[in-house]
């Protein structure tokens, strides 16, 4: 199974580490069009902050962030998965699952970036900001940049296997699924589920949509590989058999993706 994932804003700090080095990333074909948006993001940086901040739709507090890009030539890394933070990689928290789970996350799970296109969580990165809504000056918006790119990989790195997307919008845009693997592919919505006046209301959530996400994909990888889903249909069977209340849609005609929704009524 591959489970794409968003990246998050915020990001660890990085003291000390190996420096930045593209060639030790996973997908090694993205390593061009990676130094092509890395180039351009660090001259942005290094010219004009007002300018850079402009772009990369940073308040005035967040105005250190545009050194921290200036740097990222040689800067030090961590792992992906310790760079990320936020509701819902706390909720995944990496750190604490047993070497089989981060095992199997090593291999499955894809983060994606405006600035790497897709990194794997042992791909060691710098800390960064770069959203994958913006447009730099050169290479344009990052979502299209993407695309090609991206297409070029992403069905190889998939296999034959179940694809589960958690992505948000603007990265959801960077790469779409298309035909047989389209099919095989299974989108999360989390939907909190309320009474209201005795009849069921419910709304798509925001920060607890992360943290249901989060705990999701915790829950799956330390899933013995000998039960792991291989279809959307059975993902959404062990999903129940986790604990998880879940109810599928399947495609609407051939090349769509499943649609999976995940109905909490506590969000926290």
């Amino acid at each position: 199974m591959l489970v794409l994932l968003p990246p998050s804003e915020g990001k660890a700090k990085v003291e000390s580490g190996p420096a930045l080095d593209l060639e030790a990333l996973r997908l090694p074909a993205l390593t061009a069009a990676r130094r092509a948006v890395l180039d351009e993001l660090v001259e942005l940086c290094s010219q004009d902050e007002e300018k850079a901040r402009e772009v990369l739709g940073l308040s005035h507090g967040l105005r250190a962030e545009v050194a921290v890009n200036a740097a990222l030539h040689g800067a030090a890394t961590r792992p992906a998965g310790e760079i990320y933070t936020g509701v819902l990689y706390d909720s995944l928290d990496l750190a604490t699952l047993d070497a089989d789970a981060r095992a199997r996350a090593r291999e499955s799970l894809l983060i994606f970036s405006g600035l790497w296109g897709a990194v794997a969580v042992d791909d060691p990165i710098p800390a960064y900001r770069c959203s994958g809504n913006i447009k730099l000056p050169g290479v344009g918006g990052l979502g299209p940049y993407w695309r090609e790119p991206l297409e070029e990989v992403l069905p190889d790195a998939a296999g034959e296997g179940l694809v589960l997307d958690l992505r948000s919008a603007a990265y959801g845009a960077m790469w779409k699924p298309s035909g047989a693997l389209a099919e095989r592919t299974a989108t999360v919505r989390v939907l909190h589920s309320r009474l209201v006046s005795g009849v069921e209301k419910r709304t798509v959530v925001s920060h607890f949509n992360k943290a249901t996400k989060g705990r999701l994909v915790r829950a799956l990888l330390r899933t013995d590989a000998s039960r792991a889903p291989r279809t959307p249909e059975e993902l959404a069977t062990h999903l129940g058999e986790l604990g998880f209340r879940v109810e599928t849609a399947p495609p609407t005609r051939a090349g769509r993706t499943w649609q999976l929704d995940v109905v909490v009524t506590d969000v926290h």
